[in-house]
């Protein structure tokens, strides 16, 4: 067997041991935290030795990281597919959906935001944006709601909305004594997005675009 050959069966087994590595790294962090997740754990997981493992994520923070991008992909995919037709609708359906994500995988949404760099490193700035670009997908249906307000002033909104909706349901979930009760997040979140944009001078079942 020559080079080229040898490569090319080692490749697929390569890209198994990844995928194995980063299921293992993803569900531990699932279902016991992120504090959970040590890097022998995967190793023995994989049947390769700790070297492997950075090798293949550079570091810790590589694979955290990569489990990271993952979930914001997952999250960002669900949130895109909430039906458009109706502004005020999405709104209400975006928050649901993030509620849905965050109640059945409150673990890895915790290690998205609550993850920092070892030694101070700063934070990857595609992880940032890919964040951003979740947060973002308020924008399109406020904008419609808006249509006078200036682009960059409904972009803030946005994102204070998106944030708030995040603060709302993050203390929920962690049943800390100023949170919201779990059972009743979808209900108070629904009642903050009309409040929130009764203010803004748009009213429950009004329409725009």
């Amino acid at each position: 067997m020559n080079n080229v050959q040898e490569e090319s069966v080692r490749e697929p087994k390569k890209l198994r041991r990844r995928a194995l590595m980063l299921a293992t790294a993803g569900r531990i962090i699932a279902t016991k935290g992120l504090r959970s997740l040590k890097v022998r754990d995967v190793a023995e997981a994989a049947k390769c030795a700790i070297g492997s493992v950075y090798n293949e994520f550079g570091d810790f923070d590589g694979l955290i990281l990569t489990v990271n991008r993952e979930t914001i992909q997952v999250l960002t995919a669900r949130l895109k597919a909430v039906p458009m037709e109706d502004p005020l609708r999405q709104l209400h359906g975006l928050s649901a959906v993030y509620l849905e994500f965050a109640t059945a995988h409150a673990n890895l949404l915790r290690s998205l935001f609550e993850h920092r760099m070892e030694e101070d490193r700063p934070f990857p700035e595609d992880i940032l944006r890919m964040v951003m670009q979740a947060f973002e997908l308020m924008h399109a249906p406020l904008a419609r709601l808006l249509p006078d307000r200036e682009p960059a002033q409904v972009a803030i909104l946005a994102r204070l909305m998106f944030s708030a909706v995040h603060g709302i349901i993050s203390l929920g979930l962690e049943e800390r004594m100023v949170a919201v009760p779990p059972d009743r997040l979808g209900q108070q979140i629904a009642e903050f997005i009309d409040t929130h944009l009764a203010g803004l001078g748009i009213k429950p079942g009004e329409r725009n675009g």
